[in-house]
């Protein structure tokens, strides 16, 4: 409907009244037909006119506007002290007008009348901002600086999210999950966790506390047991992260290439491993309290035996297209089509990122695992970590005999065999 067809206010109230007679004379199917023929007609919601319908339509008078109570003098006192208060809200400037314009008539600011002065100690709130609306064009204030970043170390790291196609194995997003239980009292466990965002390769180590020694530790191991190269690491914000320390750590050592982060309260840009730290953090251990030297080498244990059977035998599904269905009237929704679901070993050995001999190794050592053995050691693990007893209250742990401790593949008759490979230390 053009703007010329449009009906005026006087015509549409005049065009309601005359359908209203029989609006309220008819059934409900009789309704129903006259509310689409004066949707069609006024342009007005249904709502509207089942409201407009059950009233009288009579037009209310308007308001008489009031003639300015204050003149150009309070303008102009206000304006001043405005200025000198460096135009603070009305709310903070009505209480305190009477003795910033004395303060201000002392100083030669503001030539003030008893007039004046009691027409300042009267005025309302309401007419203070009205006047401040109108008076206060282009109001200089006083140079502001720039809020303080939370952790400088973070400026040079760009924010994104990691593209849920990303064909490269090698890119990480990397959470941290605590369990402290009902209280974030006292030093307790913390669970590492990795995800590789093309193959879905899970690393995870558990550290005691979040302090640079035990986190650089954490990523040590991490990595040391990892057969690809890191391209990049995307954790959130957090300063067990940023730190010079780690940060030192991930370009000397680690030879990290790139470091993202997550845009602060945008839980979705590290998707992949949020939806892990259920799966492979929380469903195994829970939400108990975990604060222990023992406790946390026997966590370490656990994921050593769930870094085989999750990305040996487990096997995973990944996006491969999405399509945006549009809605009428509604928001479109995403429709997401899956591959076929393969194991993050197999997805691993179908890119370039290792080399033959380490397919060659790395499913050699996957034809030597019993995963029914392998699951029912896992159990037996959980078990064992929930029978270890928490720390006494006032008795400190000392997270240093968590450091360096080594990757515990179990070896035996089935002959599990450790990595030979080390990717700090050894090119690949």
């Amino acid at each position: 409907m053009s703007d010329e067809d449009k009906m005026t206010i006087d015509e549409r109230r005049k065009y309601l009244l005359m359908v209203r007679k029989r609006y309220l004379k008819a059934d409900k199917v009789n309704r129903g037909i006259l509310l689409d023929e004066m949707e069609a007609i006024t342009g007005l919601h249904r709502k509207s006119l089942v409201r407009l319908m059950a009233s009288d339509l009579k037009r209310k008078p308007r308001r008489r506007h009031r003639g300015r109570h204050y003149g150009t003098e309070v303008d102009d006192a206000l304006r001043v002290i405005s200025e000198s208060s460096d135009h603070i809200c009305a709310e903070r400037l009505q209480p305190n007008l009477e003795w910033i314009a004395k303060h201000l008539s002392r100083h030669g600011e503001l030539v003030l009348s008893e007039q004046l002065l009691a027409q300042l100690n009267q005025i309302s709130v309401s007419t203070v901002k009205r006047i401040l609306s109108r008076i206060q064009q282009d109001k200089p204030r006083l140079p502001r600086r720039k809020p303080a970043w939370g952790n400088a170390l973070t400026r040079d790291v760009p924010m994104r999210q990691i593209a849920w196609n990303e064909p490269q194995p090698g890119h990480f997003e990397v959470d941290l999950v605590h369990h402290s239980g009902p209280s974030t009292s006292g030093q307790y466990l913390h669970s590492l966790q990795m995800i590789d965002v093309a193959t879905g390769w899970s690393e995870r180590v558990a550290t005691l506390g979040r302090s640079y020694q035990v986190m650089e530790d954490a990523f040590r191991r991490a990595l040391t047991r990892l057969p690809f190269p890191v391209l990049e690491i995307h954790p959130d914000n957090g300063s067990e992260f940023f730190n010079a320390h780690l940060l030192r750590f991930f370009h000397d050592e680690a030879k990290v290439v790139e470091l993202s982060r997550s845009r602060p309260h945008h839980k979705n840009d590290n998707r992949f491993v949020e939806q892990k730290n259920s799966t492979l953090i929380r469903e195994p251990l829970g939400y108990e309290r975990l604060d222990t030297v023992a406790q946390t080498l026997a966590v370490n244990q656990l994921y050593d035996l769930m870094w085989l059977y999750y990305n040996f035998f487990q096997p995973v599904m990944r996006v491969s297209e999405k399509i945006i269905v549009p809605s009428n009237g509604h928001r479109s929704r995403v429709k997401r089509r899956y591959d076929n679901a393969r194991t993050p070993l197999d997805r691993l050995c179908e890119t370039e990122a290792i080399s033959q001999a380490q397919k060659e190794h790395l499913l050699a050592l996957r034809d030597r695992v019993n995963p029914r053995l392998l699951r029912q050691s896992i159990y037996d693990q959980i078990e064992h970590v929930f029978s270890l007893p928490n720390s006494a209250q006032g008795v400190a742990e000392d997270i240093y005999q968590t450091l360096g401790q080594p990757i515990n593949i179990p070896k035996g008759e089935d002959a599990w065999v450790t990595l030979l490979f080390d990717p700090i230390t050894n090119p690949r």
